[in-house]
C-alpha cells in the first residue's frame, strides 16, 4: 500500500498531473467486473496507463513514459512482479476529480477501496447540498476512505470546515492527497466514527463497508450477522452529533431477507426514538449479487444499495 511522506506525496500529485495530462481517464468497475476483464488473454499485461493505473495490470518500463515512471518509483508505487512492474495504486476520476486508491485486487487489510458505490454516493451528496436552503458550516465523512465524501463536499462548501476521519492510516494518506490534487481542505483524523472528534456537525456523511467478510478487512466489513453493523453505529452516532438541523446522508448496502429490510427497521427505529425525519431510498436494488453464494446470506434474496438522510429538528421537540 502507498506510503505517506513528503516526497511521496510530491510525486503522487505529479504523476496524477502528468497521467491526465496524458488524456488519462478511468472509472472503477466493480471487482468481479475488473477480474474478468482483466482475465481475457489479451489483458494479461498493460499496453498503456489505463492498464497501469487503472486495471492494476503487470507492465513493462517501457510502457509508460520515462517521466510518468520515475515519478512512480519516487512516489514508492512500484512493486516487482517477475519480469514487469505492477502499480500499488489505482486512479480513478469522480465528477472530474482525480482520485488515487488501492490497486486491484483489494486483498490487503489496509486496502482503499474504491468503485462504484463511490460514484453513487458522490452523486447523493452532490445533489443533497444542491438542494440544501442552508448550507453545512462542519462536514465530516466517516471512514472517509480515499476521500471522495469529504472532497465532493468541500469543492461545494469553499467555506465549510470539512474533516475525514478513518480507523486506516493508509486511507488517511490518500485522502490528503486527493484532497491536495481537489484543490480543496479536509482535515484527517485518525478515528472510530466519531469518537475521537469534538463538537456537533452539519452534515454528516458516510459509505461505510456492509458486506460480511470472512476476513474482516476493513474496507469491506461491516460487522454483525448481515454486514449492517457499521452502519447502525454510526446512525446512533449521528443522533448523538448532530447540530440542530443537522444532516446524515448514509450510502450504504441492505441485505433483504423474505422482502424485509433488517437494516431499515432498526435505523429507523433509532432515527424515530431520537427525533429525526428521514427518508430513505434504494437506489439500485441489486449489488454485490456474488455475495449471496456465501454462507452468510443463505437467507438473503438480494442486497441494495440505499441512501439515508436524517436530519435533526432545529427545534427542540416536546
Amino acid at each position: 500500500m502507498y506510503i505517506a511522506s513528503t516526497v511521496a506525496d510530491d510525486a503522487l500529485c505529479r504523476l496524477a498531473e502528468a497521467a491526465l495530462g496524458e488524456g488519462f481517464c478511468f472509472v472503477s468497475p466493480t471487482p468481479a467486473t475488473q477480474g474478468r476483464v482483466n482475465a481475457r488473454s489479451e489483458n494479461a499485461l498493460a499496453h498503456d496507463l489505463r492498464g497501469v493505473l487503472g486495471w492494476s495490470r503487470p507492465f513493462a518500463e517501457t510502457v509508460v513514459p520515462p517521466d510518468i515512471f520515475a515519478l512512480m518509483r519516487t512516489a514508492g508505487i512500484l512493486a516487482r512482479d517477475g519480469e514487469h512492474w505492477r502499480s500499488r495504486v489505482r486512479l480513478s476520476l469522480v465528477s472530474g476529480l482525480a482520485f488515487f486508491h488501492s490497486a486491484y485486487p483489494t486483498t490487503a487489510s489496509d486496502a482503499v477501496f474504491f468503485g462504484p458505490d463511490t460514484y453513487r454516493f458522490a452523486r447523493a451528496i452532490a445533489h443533497w447540498i444542491e438542494r440544501c436552503p442552508v448550507l453545512p458550516r462542519r462536514v465530516v465523512d466517516v471512514g472517509c476512505g480515499a476521500g471522495p465524501g469529504a472532497i465532493i463536499a468541500a469543492r461545494a462548501l469553499p467555506e465549510a470546515e470539512v474533516l475525514g476521519v478513518d480507523i486506516n492510516p493508509a486511507a488517511l494518506a490518500l485522502t490528503r492527497v486527493n484532497a491536495r490534487l481537489a484543490g480543496v481542505t479536509v482535515a484527517v483524523c485518525l478515528g472510530d466514527l466519531l469518537n475521537d472528534l469534538s463538537g456537533v456537525f452539519d452534515l454528516i456523511v458516510a459509505n461505510p463497508p456492509y458486506l460480511v467478510d470472512p476476513a474482516a478487512r476493513a474496507y469491506r466489513h461491516g460487522g454483525g450477522e448481515l454486514g449492517a453493523d457499521l452502519s447502525r453505529r454510526i446512525v446512533a452516532a449521528a443522533c448523538a452529533r448532530l447540530a440542530p438541523g443537522g444532516t446524515l446522508l448514509l450510502y450504504t448496502g441492505a441485505a433483504i431477507i423474505d422482502g424485509r429490510d433488517p437494516f431499515r427497521e432498526g435505523a429507523t427505529a433509532l432515527l424515530d426514538a431520537a427525533g429525526l425525519d428521514w427518508t430513505y431510498e434504494e437506489v439500485d436494488p441489486d449489488v454485490f449479487g456474488e455475495e449471496l453464494a456465501e454462507a452468510s446470506y443463505v437467507n438473503a434474496e438480494r442486497i441494495a444499495a440505499v441512501v439515508l438522510i436524517a436530519t435533526k429538528n432545529s427545534r427542540p421537540t416536546g
